[in-house]
């Protein structure tokens, strides 16, 4: 075989893995959709979290506008009005329909909807196939984007399914069969120390990243120490006891608004009965795991924690130099557990997996940043304002899908995710 011939046949495999890549990543959104009832499909029972309806058909509508419709000559629309209903924040695409009221589309119907799936899948497998090797380089780009959006929404499906049914008097389970979260004493708390000095940050390297990794810069550190494993339920649980959701002084000024605003007593999810703690998870209401760590706490509650254990959060630099000295392996959606678990192992430990990690730091461009041209130029750099890093992936985070490098964010009221504590501190 010629070297000519020997280019085209890797160029085809390389379309048979995004073919195959494709195929998983859009069974498994309809997969953790499999448990749920048809009346499920439309809640929307906050602002924040959406319609498991939306979501199935929000990913469609990302491959639709930004692949087909561009580059598939001769591609159908499924329905016109879905380029409004489905367009989720992209001002470039045009208008969109209000996030809060995504709960009052009864119609499309869920049959629909997944009709919208199946006929983007039949255009998509299309146009991986057949597009021109002039246009592929682009098509590729955007296929990893879209493959890792649509990862991103099968964690937002998760929580906001945990978040809709967190209401629902029956406290019903999304699933009654998950495997059994690890049992067995925390491990304690062991500080280990790292050395200042300047480290590069961001990603470098092949593979996909989103913008915001970039571009690779230097950063001057000071030395640190940083936790072993996250904060457990046992050692928020003291915290709350202690009184500190009536505790002013532990507060930024905004966190302790927020807490006086919306009742705060405890993490998001725990139900006193009879005296003795609950959380609701995924699995439906269960006893408090004292030994997991804790999670559903906002930004404002893990810094308040900090100041109360005299110690402080990490920057995002900090979590990132140290998490590059451990594996990436973790508790993830594929572990089919969906609820953090107690810490097993000694050093480092749950970098990855099990809960996001808040970060000291502001959710801003790095140096030299630029955003993408175009619509995908909305994806992450126009909410650089307001909001605050997390790292590490959680256990609703497709395994695979999450790095040292990557940057998640929310603003520093929310709760709803699968957001833990890990602390950090100065040398004495």
């Amino acid at each position: 075989m010629n070297d000519r011939a020997e280019i085209e046949q890797a160029a085809l495999r390389r379309r048979d893995d995004w073919a195959s890549a494709y195929a998983r990543v859009r069974a498994a959104s309809e997969r953790l959709c499999a448990p749920l009832c048809v009346e499920d499909y439309g809640l929307q029972t906050a602002d924040f979290a959406s319609p498991p309806k939306w979501h199935l058909a929000h990913v469609s509508w990302f491959f639709e506008t930004f692949l087909l419709v561009p580059f598939l000559p001769g591609y159908r629309v499924f329905d016109p009005a879905f380029r409004t209903l489905f367009n989720s924040y992209y001002e470039q695409v045009g208008e969109f329909h209000p996030r809060a009221e995504r709960g009052h589309l009864s119609r499309p119907t869920v049959e629909a909807v997944y009709r919208y799936r199946a006929h983007v899948d039949l255009a998509m497998a299309t146009l991986i196939t057949e597009a021109g090797a002039e246009q592929w380089p682009t098509i590729e780009a955007r296929l990893a984007i879209g493959l890792n959006h649509e990862q991103q929404h099968q964690e937002l499906l998760l929580t906001d399914i945990k978040q809709h049914f967190s209401v629902n008097p029956l406290r019903p389970a999304y699933r009654s069969d998950l495997t059994a979260p690890r049992q067995g004493d925390a491990r304690p708390l062991v500080w280990q120390g790292f050395d200042g000095g300047l480290i590069d940050s961001g990603f470098a390297g092949e593979g996909f990243c989103y913008d915001n990794e970039r571009p690779r810069h230097r950063v001057f550190l000071n030395p640190f120490a940083l936790a072993s494993r996250p904060v457990t339920n046992a050692e928020y649980l003291a915290f709350v006891d202690a009184g500190a959701y009536r505790n002013a002084a532990l507060w930024l000024s905004d966190g302790w608004a927020t807490v006086q605003r919306l009742g705060w007593s405890a993490p998001r999810y725990w139900e006193r009965i009879g005296g003795d703690w609950h959380e609701f998870t995924l699995g439906g209401l269960r006893a408090l795991d004292l030994n997991a760590p804790v999670s559903h706490v906002s930004y404002f509650e893990a810094d308040a924690y900090a100041t109360w254990a005299g110690a402080r959060l990490p920057t995002e630099a900090e979590w990132e130099h140290a998490a590059g000295t451990v594996p990436g392996g973790g508790n993830f959606v594929d572990q089919d557990v969906l609820q953090p678990q107690a810490a097993d192992g000694d050093g480092l430990v749950q970098l990855f997996g099990d809960v996001w990690e808040h970060t000291a730091s502001a959710y801003l461009a790095y140096p030299g940043y630029r955003p993408p041209d175009g619509a995908l130029g909305e994806y992450n750099g126009k909410f650089m304002s307001g909001q605050m890093v997390l790292r590490g992936g959680s256990c609703a985070t497709p395994a695979g899908h999450v790095r040292a490098t990557y940057r998640n964010f929310f603003y520093p009221q929310e709760r709803w995710q699968f957001q833990g504590i890990r602390l950090a501190q100065d040398p004495a």
